[in-house]
């Protein structure tokens, strides 16, 4: 988690085990959605097929989220209702968003549920369903159906992978909810790293113009926002 990925024989040097344990361990690793092995080694990082697991998301580009955290808190009005996803950005968004309270605010992620449930002037909704621990979150047909049943004045959203055009994710079930919420905000951000620009992953979760706001952080590219910004996007750098 700390280096991202390692080698069999770092792995089978470091624990002092043999290079047979340590695929085994590996294999168990993956099934639990860990992480993803690969000729010689194993991967906690995300691929076009792979989405990292919270724990190792949770240490990934805390300093770039923590920027785009504070703008997004910026554009939120004291009074709304706020839905936020279970991504590692909206976490950071959560946060914060005691400084704009009082607010309604609606997630699926368990971590921002625990976060919220005790700060004054949040009235906190959660959405049920079935409970991921690789996301911490509640996702599937239980979670669609309650956030179809609401609509919010803001929804933020990140994604895994964005391209000219479309937002990406790689799992489906996961798309699913997303897609949800972006139809359930009547004014809808997509939060995203700079990692997450010039990239796609398996499934698309919506076209770009879906959304109202896309706030990236200042390490972002300057020909891709210029891309982004010349299909007409309306896209903040988080500084």
């Amino acid at each position: 988690m700390r280096h991202g990925s390692a080698s069999v024989s770092e792995l089978a040097e470091v624990f002092r085990v043999s290079v047979m344990t340590v695929h085994r361990d590996l294999d168990e690793l993956e099934l639990q959605g860990m992480v993803r092995k690969y000729r010689g080694g194993a991967s906690a990082q995300a691929s076009s097929v792979f989405e990292s697991n919270i724990a190792y998301r949770l240490t990934a580009q805390n300093t770039e989220k923590e920027a785009i955290a504070r703008y997004v808190v910026g554009l939120i009005e004291p009074g709304s209702s706020v839905m936020i996803d279970d991504s590692t950005t909206a976490l950071a968004v959560a946060r914060h968003l005691a400084e704009v309270a009082p607010l309604t605010v609606v997630t699926n992620f368990l971590e921002a549920i625990k976060l919220l449930a005790p700060v004054p002037g949040i009235r906190l909704m959660a959405l049920g369903g079935e409970y991921h621990p690789t996301h911490d979150s509640f996702l599937g047909v239980g979670c669609v159906d309650a956030v179809e049943a609401m609509n919010t004045d803001t929804v933020i959203v990140s994604t895994s992978a964005i391209s000219d055009r479309h937002a990406f994710h790689q799992e489906q079930e996961i798309v699913l909810v997303k897609r949800a919420m972006v139809a359930a905000g009547t004014r809808c951000i997509l939060a995203v790293d700079h990692t997450k620009l010039d990239r796609v992953a398996l499934h698309r979760v919506a076209p770009l113009e879906k959304f109202d706001v896309i706030v990236v952080d200042a390490q972002a590219p300057a020909e891709a926002v210029k891309r982004l910004r010349e299909r007409q996007y309306n896209v903040e750098v988080a500084g």
